[in-house]
C-alpha cells in the first residue's frame, strides 16, 4: 500500500498523555485555572487544545505542498478563502460547482482542513468540511488537585509603575515588583478517545500518508510544545484499533472498554505515570479488528 493510498478502513483510538507540575489546558473564563468537571473533580482538556498542538507540529515538521495550516496564529481566514477563488480551476465554474471546487482546493492545500474539517463560509463561500479525524474531550483518570502559586516579577512594565520614596524622591527598587498567580496540577493522566472515518476521508482526500503524520504528531507534539505554564507533558499511550472495512466490525465503546487503567496504590498520592497500571485485554478483540500500540 502506497503512502498516498486512500483510507479504506475505520480506525478508533485511545490516546493517553499526562502532565506534571503544569497547567495542561487553562480555562480563560475561570482565571486560566485548569479545566475541571465540577461534579467529579476530574480534569478536562478540550479537543481544540490537542488539535492546536497537532497543527503546530505539522507547521514545524512539514514543509511540503499540501501541508499548510488553515487555522494558525495571526491567520486571516477570509484572505485564505479568497485565494481559493483566485484559482483558475475555481473561476471557470459557477454556483454550487464553484463552491465545490473551492472546497477541494482548500482540502488539497491545508492539512488541518482535510483532517479535522472547517467552516469556510465566513466570507466567500468555500463550503463546510466534516473532517475524518475527530477527538473527544480528554478526561483525567482520577480527580486532579489544582494548586495556586503566587509569583513575583522583579520589574515593572512602565515608568508609571515605578514607586518613588516621597521623602527622598529616590526610586524604591525593592518595591518595584509585581505579583501574579500561577496554577498547576501536581500530576494528572488524561485519556482521549478518537475516531477516523474512511467515508469522510474519501470526501476530503485524507490519505494513509496524512494518517501516518497524524500518529507521529500525537506521539511527538508535546516534546516541541514545552512552556513554563504547561510544566512537563508527555504522550504515554496511543492504542489504535484498526477495522478491516470502512464501516467497522464493532462499536467503538466496546473497543475502548478493552483498555483499563487502574492506580497501583490508592493510599498514596498519584505523582507519576508509574503509579498507574495500564491493562489491555487483547483476548477480547472482535473478529476483524487489530490493535496496534504506537507508544
Amino acid at each position: 500500500m502506497t503512502k498516498n493510498a486512500k483510507i479504506e478502513k475505520r480506525y478508533d483510538f485511545v490516546y493517553l498523555f499526562d502532565v506534571q507540575d503544569g497547567n495542561p489546558n487553562g480555562d480563560p473564563d475561570a482565571g486560566n485555572m485548569p479545566r475541571v468537571d465540577p461534579e467529579t473533580g476530574t480534569g478536562l482538556v478540550t479537543d481544540v487544545s490537542l488539535k492546536r498542538k497537532v497543527r503546530n507540529f505539522i507547521q514545524m515538521t512539514q514543509d511540503q505542498a499540501g501541508y499548510d495550516i488553515f487555522i494558525k496564529e495571526r491567520g486571516v481566514l477570509n484572505n485564505l478563502i479568497d485565494e481559493a477563488y483566485d484559482q483558475e480551476v475555481v473561476k471557470e465554474n459557477k454556483g454550487a460547482d464553484k463552491i465545490e471546487r473551492a472546497r477541494q482546493f482548500m482540502c488539497d492545500k491545508y492539512y488541518d482542513v482535510r483532517t479535522f474539517g472547517a467552516v469556510m463560509s465566513t466570507g466567500k463561500n468555500a463550503g463546510q468540511v466534516r473532517g475524518p479525524v475527530q477527538l473527544t474531550f480528554s478526561r483525567s483518570i482520577d480527580p486532579i488537585i489544582t494548586l495556586e502559586h503566587s509569583i513575583t516579577r522583579m520589574a515593572v512594565a512602565s515608568e508609571k509603575e515605578i514607586k518613588v520614596n516621597e521623602e527622598t524622591g529616590e526610586e524604591n527598587y525593592t518595591e518595584n515588583r509585581t505579583m501574579g498567580r500561577k496554577f498547576t496540577v501536581p500530576y494528572g493522566l488524561y485519556r482521549c478517545h478518537g475516531f477516523v472515518s474512511a467515508h469522510f476521508a474519501e470526501s476530503t482526500g485524507f490519505t494513509q500518508k496524512d494518517l501516518k503524520v497524524f500518529w507521529q504528531s500525537l506521539i511527538n507534539m508535546f516534546d516541541h510544545d514545552h512552556s513554563a505554564a504547561r510544566g512537563q507533558m508527555n504522550a504515554r499511550g496511543l492504542y489504535v484499533f484498526e477495522h478491516d472495512n470502512k464501516l467497522g466490525n464493532a462499536p467503538a465503546h466496546k473497543l475502548f472498554d478493552l483498555i483499563n487503567i487502574e492506580v497501583k496504590d490508592a493510599s498514596k498520592p498519584i505523582r507519576a505515570f508509574s503509579d498507574y497500571d495500564v491493562q489491555v485485554d487483547e483476548s477480547r478483540l472482535p473478529d476483524g479488528v487489530k490493535l496496534d500500540s504506537k507508544v
